[in-house]
């Protein structure tokens, strides 16, 4: 068995608890994305097909299973949450002139950047509806923070691009903002409808930052190891884009001052030779460094999950953590 199937072996294992949860996820996603005008229709349907990880709601209601919530009520606000990602991402692909989302076109090089825009806008509020229906106050709060984070996260990711001057906590920041909040957000919903006390409620908040963080530390490192047909975006897009990635941030740190100049105006420029910046960071073990980092951030979230009640849910929380840094998509 290849370690790609291993992996994906290791990930039905983790999700084996809750199986029928997210195939109910997947159906409320069908339903709720159909719209009586026919573009709104295709282009929604045309996203949710490509399908995707489902880590959001997947923690979601492994976490309120976990904390003893009606799974009927985790699943639906599984697909609350999905489908406001699916929202951020399509706006994102937008801003950053994205041409490759799971392995397939964007909405936005297929139909153009208004349509897009407007779908995005569609799933954005489908998903505030779907919040309001669940009728449950501290479940809007925890989506309509997130929501508008995220926000902030877009642009101030734009304002640090094409500075290699940025340090690790703004890097951390960042994907705080774009990344790990929405995990927060699916940490407090659970708790939320599990009426979980305040200390378990923050414990989970705590797990669901750390997992969004080794995500992104991992996604970041997929850049430089991973092809274009496996992880399903542009490799380098991120260099090309002016993004300063922690393996960049670590590559600076680790290399001879001609080296970090030519990452630097690589930043700077966003038009470097990405298979020579590539190199660079390899060759520098800034990938081993990131590596070791997501580590830290797993075990930092395993700390957390002791406030959980043991169980198969909590089990695969864990293991849920250890997936994310060794997936290779």
């Amino acid at each position: 068995m290849s370690q790609s199937e291993d992996i994906k072996a290791a990930a039905r294992r983790a999700l084996a608890p809750i199986a029928e949860d997210m195939l109910e996820v997947e159906r409320i996603i069908m339903r709720e994305v159909s719209s009586a005008v026919s573009r709104v229709d295709e282009v929604g349907h045309y996203i949710t097909a490509a399908g995707g990880k489902r880590m959001r709601p997947a923690l979601l209601i492994l976490m309120a299973r976990a904390m003893g919530a009606d799974p009927a009520k985790a699943a639906y606000l599984g697909a609350v949450i999905e489908i406001l990602h699916t929202a951020t991402l399509m706006h994102d692909d937008v801003v950053d002139e994205g041409k490759m989302r799971r392995g397939r076109e964007t909405a936005n090089a297929r139909w153009g950047n208004g349509t897009a825009v407007l779908v995005g806008d569609f799933f954005y509020t489908r998903s505030f509806q779907m919040m309001v229906r669940a009728g449950n106050l501290k479940v809007m709060q925890a989506l309509a923070d997130a929501a508008n984070r995220l926000s902030e996260g877009e642009v101030l990711q734009m304002n640090n691009a094409h500075n290699p001057d940025i340090t690790e906590d703004d890097y951390f920041g960042v994907i705080e903002r774009k990344t790990a909040c929405l995990f927060k957000a699916a940490a407090h919903m659970a708790a939320a409808i599990a009426e979980a006390s305040p200390e378990m409620e923050e414990a989970c908040a705590a797990y669901a930052l750390h997992l969004g963080n080794a995500f992104q530390i991992a996604d970041d490192i997929l850049d430089y190891k991973g092809e274009a047909a496996t992880i399903g975006k542009n490799l380098g897009a991120d260099l090309r884009e002016g993004k300063v990635t922690l393996p960049l941030l670590y590559a600076m740190r680790m290399n001879t001052p001609e080296k970090r100049e030519r990452i630097r105006e690589a930043v700077r420029h966003g038009d470097g030779d990405f298979e020579e910046i590539s190199r660079i960071v390899i060759e520098s073990g800034a990938l081993p460094k990131c590596l070791e980092r997501a580590q830290q951030e797993v075990e930092l979230g395993k700390q957390k999950l002791s406030a959980l009640p043991s169980g198969q849910f909590k089990e695969s929380l864990v293991q849920f953590l250890a997936l994310t840094v060794q997936r290779n998509k």
